[in-house]
Formats: structure tokens, C-alpha cells, sequence
């Protein structure tokens, strides 16, 4: 198969394992994959407690923004919170406005509608919530680059306090604050945090100047936009998606619990993978397909009837979501393939809906490993949505596209983009370039980074329950991986209504495990009597019975001896 390439990590100094002795050598090797080179990391890392967290007054121009909402709320100033049309947008926007409410202001939550506002700071709304007697906009998880519209609210009189995560232009927008991690200036020891995590630290600040403490109930919305975001579960990440996760399994709001009921999950079941392929896709289609204040609505309902409905409406629109995915990834796929696959794939079309145009951008990129763009074309203006590889910095390559955008922001792998459609075939042409000579010698492949190479002998006793400490895993921090070499194929078959999967039994020596191929089913003709195995350890459900087997990434004939 060889659908990767192969990266094994280096095993930890001897000196590393040494000092870690409390730890089994195995997950001190896994926590020195994942960055921890200290001893004095590990325990803080398993723990994944408060230890883990930051100080908010860390956080540039935090003081200041505590500072001026004190005020408008000792003044009964109207207080506005300026959010997102994504999961993190939603999270971050219900986080501040919760804890806004919880210190006596009445918060008003405005999201900007995808399909005829688009993403960021919007003149037009801004001048709306000044004309409703709004002083005071406070932005979550975007504003960094909007420095004309934070200029012409100026002008208004209207004060703005921006809190994002976000990449920072060379110029900061003339806001009263602007609280980003990734800000050059920035001593919080962290940069890592999702929207809703800097929306947190906004409310923690806000009080503890007070004396209070009461951010609890916040967490489990906190974990749905780290996670949704595809942020790394490392630092503070990884403490604030613990306790997240504890509150969501433990005491569900209820628009989360009608999801969950809705779409086959047991109350206590959910998990960072949960998050990503089941809820996070529901509450993504309001936003992608009408508008994100449905998925707003549903989680911060206290009415079981409301709750229930919205959950309805949401599966609809998640159903007809898959739909239209399904049918432009199709027309996407076809535009690449009829061109030279260069190293940076673009499909441009007036029929792709605005709100998937990332998704399918997203699955291009996954299929073919590449930097890819998808665009709505329009008669005067067009939009786009990007997704890239590690090896390719998108929003980089965007800035040094800037004069031919309207608007554009985003991280290194994910991005978006309005222009006037005048200048499409030029921004093609110029993105293809910068990719060519950026990407010139890189194996256009996925890396896929192994933790270990070990016999399947080893796999038994402790080791899983020991890996299980390092959940939860995602972005940063994946389900550990492992190699065995000299595997025994004794049997293999497709499984799956269309035998996308496969089903093998593997043998090493006297160890003999099942194991699962998804989506590999293709690959049937490729499987020798002896192949080395690249896989996860998971729990397999199946009947109601649970037992460990492996989880097969990817396979290449056997060579050279077994795995020790």
C-alpha cells in the first residue's frame, strides 16, 4: 500500500528514560514524541490539570479590556459579543455571553450569516448594533485583521475589544484591546488556545478581579470549539478538553444531549473523535447551509421543547449538508483531474455553495496531498475556502496575495478569502506559483509519524490502559502508533456493505490479533502473506462484547526480520 511515508521517532536519551523511571519506558517514550522532553512535564501531562493553565493577565491588553467592560457594566452599558458562524465561533460566542450574563449585563450575541455577510468584522453589522444603542463590541474568535472596519467604528464612537487566535497582520487593528496568544508581543505561555479558549480566559479574568470563580459550567462549550477547530490537544489545550469532556459526559446541556440522542451516542460516551464526526458536524451545518444562530440557540437553551426541535432541524439540514458535499466533491474532483495535478490544486465554480466549499477543499487536500482552493465564483465578487498540508503555510501564502483580496484570514492549514472575481485566474496563477517553488523536492505524501516499533507480543498486559492516560487524543496528540514488521497474514476479507473495509487475523510468533482496514478494502490485491504493519491499538464494540485489536494505517510487504 505505501500510502504514507513512514516516520519512525527516535527513541528517547537514555538519560530522558532515566530520569522518567517512575513512568513505563513505553508511555515515556509516547510523551517524548509528543514534545515532552522534560521529566518534570510527564506528570503534569497525565494529570492534565489546572497546572496546565495560564494566566489570563498574561494575555496582552487583558487589563485594559477588563478594565473598559467593568465600566460598561458598573454604567449598564449595552454590551455586544461579535462571534463566528463555526463550531469554535458558536462556543466562543456562548462562552462570553454566559459569563457576560453571570456578572449582570445583558449581553447581545450577534453571529454574522456565511452565505451573505461572510466571515469577520462587517461594517454594516457594526453600524447596526451602534444604532441599537450598543457601546461596547467584543469579538471572539476573529477581528484580528479587520483594521478598516475597527477604524470606521472609531469613528462611530463605538469601542471595540478584540479576543481572537487568529494570525496577526503585520499591523494591529486600532482597537482599545486586542487579546490574541499569537500576537508577537505576547508572555502567555501558551499560543496555542482555540477562539473559546481566549473567550475563557476574557471571562476568568473578568472574575477573578471580582472574587469569583465560578467558570465551570463553561468548560464543556470550551471543548467543543478546541476540538472542532482542530487545535493541538497539547498544553492548555489538553487540561481545558479534559475537564470539557468530563462536564459533557457527566451533566450534558441539552441541546448537546438531544444531539447525542439524535445521533446514536450514549450519554457519557463522548470523546474528542465524538466531538469531531458527530457533533461538531451538526452544529457546523446550521452555519453552513442558513444561519449559525440555531446552533447557537440549541446550546444555550434551557427549554427541553426548544432543545428537541432545534436538534431536529439540525439533523435535516446535516443530512442535506452530506448531500451537497457529496455532489461537489464529485464536480471538484473532476475539474483537478481534467487539468495537470500541480502542487496546488484549485476548483472554481458559480455552483459551490458557500458553506462546504471548505469541506471540499478539505477533502481534495486529503486525497491528493496537496494545498487545495475552492471557489464560489460570482458576477462581480467571489469566495473561497482553503486547505492545506503541514509542509505549506496557506494563509502565509494569501498575505503575499493581499493586494488582490478583499478580506482573508485564517491559520497555516485552514483559510478563507473574498475578492472581486476580475482577479481569480490572477490569484490561481500567482498561488500556483508560490506553492511550485515552496513545495519543489517535497514528497507529496502524508508523513505518518510512528511512536514505535514493536513485536505484537508486547502489545499485551498494561500497554493500553497505560496509553489510555494520554487521552484525549487529537490534533497534536494522536492515538499512538506502532510498527510491527514480519506479520503472518492467516486470513484477510473485506467487510462493509460495499467491502470498503478489511478484516484480517495477523500472527507473530505465538501472538495471534485481529485487525480492522478502513477504507482499505481497495487495497485487498496488495495484501501478502507477510506484510509490515503500521496501526493503532483501539477497543472493538462490536456485540456488545469489548476486546482490543488492531487498527491498521497502513501496510507494505514484509521485510527484513520480525519486530523485536
Amino acid at each position: 500500500m505505501g500510502n504514507y511515508r513512514w516516520n519512525l521517532l527516535p527513541p528517547a536519551p537514555a538519560e530522558y528514560l532515566a530520569a522518567a523511571s517512575g513512568f513505563p519506558p513505553l508511555l515515556a517514550q509516547l510523551m517524548y514524541n509528543r514534545g515532552l522532553t522534560e521529566s518534570s512535564q510527564l506528570e503534569p501531562f497525565l494529570a492534565g490539570d489546572e497546572r496546565l493553565s495560564g494566566d489570563p493577565f498574561l494575555l496582552p491588553d487583558m487589563e485594559r479590556a477588563v478594565s473598559r467592560i467593568y465600566r460598561a457594566l458598573l454604567c449598564g452599558e449595552r454590551i455586544a459579543v461579535y462571534g463566528d458562524f463555526d463550531v469554535d465561533g458558536i462556543s466562543s460566542t456562548a462562552v462570553l455571553v454566559e459569563g457576560l450574563s453571570a456578572l449582570g449585563s445583558q449581553a447581545i450575541p450577534y453571529i454574522p450569516n456565511r452565505l451573505t455577510e461572510g466571515y469577520g468584522l462587517r461594517t454594516a453589522a457594526l453600524e447596526s448594533l451602534y444604532q441599537q444603542g450598543v457601546s461596547l463590541v467584543v469579538t471572539v474568535d476573529c477581528g484580528i485583521t479587520a483594521l478598516a472596519e475597527v477604524r470606521r467604528a472609531k469613528k462611530l464612537g463605538l469601542d471595540i475589544i478584540i479576543t481572537d487566535h487568529h494570525i496577526p497582520l503585520a499591523e494591529m487593528p486600532p482597537a482599545l484591546a486586542v487579546i490574541d496568544p499569537k500576537r508577537s508581543d505576547s508572555d502567555y505561555p501558551f499560543s496555542e488556545l482555540a477562539g473559546a479558549g481566549v473567550a475563557l480566559k476574557l471571562v476568568e479574568a473578568l472574575f477573578r478581579g471580582i472574587g469569583r470563580g465560578e467558570i465551570d459550567g463553561l468548560f464543556d462549550l470550551v471543548a467543543l470549539g478546541t476540538v472542532a477547530d482542530r487545535m493541538p490537544l497539547l498544553g492548555e489545550n489538553r487540561y481545558l478538553v479534559k475537564r470539557g469532556l468530563g462536564r459533557l459526559n457527566a451533566s450534558p446541556r441539552l441541546g448537546v444531549r438531544e444531539i447525542m440522542a439524535r445521533s446514536g451516542l450514549e450519554v457519557g460516551g463522548i470523546d474528542s473523535d465524538k466531538i469531531s464526526w458527530t457533533v461538531a458536524p451538526r452544529l457546523n451545518a446550521a452555519g453552513r447551509l442558513a444561519h449559525a444562530w440555531t446552533s447557537y440557540r440549541l446550546l444555550v437553551t434551557d427549554s427541553p421543547e426548544e432543545a428537541q426541535e432545534l436538534s431536529v432541524w439540525l439533523e435535516e439540514k446535516n443530512d442535506e449538508r452530506q448531500k451537497l458535499t457529496t455532489m461537489a466533491v464529485a464536480r471538484a474532483r473532476e475539474q483537478v483531474l481534467s487539468q495537470e495535478i500541480s502542487p496546488l490544486l484549485m476548483a472554481c465554480d458559480s455552483g459551490y455553495p458557500v458553506g462546504i466549499a471548505g469541506l471540499v477543499a478539505s477533502r481534495l487536500s486529503e486525497e491528493f496531498y496537496r494545498p487545495a482552493v475552492v471557489a464560489r465564483v460570482g458576477e462581480r465578487m467571489s469566495s473561497g475556502s482553503c486547505r492545506s498540508i503541514p509542509e505549506f503555510n496557506i494563509t502565509l501564502a494569501l498575505s503575499r496575495c493581499s493586494h488582490l483580496l478583499s478580506h482573508f484570514g485564517g491559520h497555516s492549514r485552514a483559510a478563507g478569502f473574498s475578492l472581486p472575481t476580475k482577479n481569480l485566474p490572477r490569484l490561481q496563477q500567482l498561488l500556483v506559483e508560490i506553492a511550485t517553488a515552496d513545495l519543489a523536492g517535497v514528497d507529496l505524501r502524508p508523513r505518518l509519524d510512528i511512536d514505535a516499533e514493536l513485536s505484537l507480543s508486547r502489545l499485551s498486559g498494561n500497554v493500553f490502559p497505560a496509553m489510555q492516560r494520554l487521552a484525549p487524543f487529537g490534533q497534536g496528540n494522536a492515538a499512538p502508533a506502532f510498527l510491527s514488521r514480519g506479520i503472518e497474514v492467516l486470513d484477510c476479507r473485506t467487510m462493509g456493505g460495499d467491502g470498503e473495509h478489511l478484516r484480517l487475523k495477523l500472527k507473530q510468533g505465538g501472538t495471534v490479533w485481529d485487525a480492522v482496514g478502513f477504507r482499505l478494502g481497495n487495497y485487498r490485491s496488495e495484501i501478502s502473506s507477510v506484510l509490515d504493519v503500521v496501526y493503532n491499538l483501539e477497543v472493538d464494540s462490536w456485540g456488545g462484547a469489548e476486546r482490543l485489536r488492531l487498527n491498521i494505517l497502513d501496510f507494505a510487504p514484509g521485510q527484513g526480520r520480525p519486530s523485536a
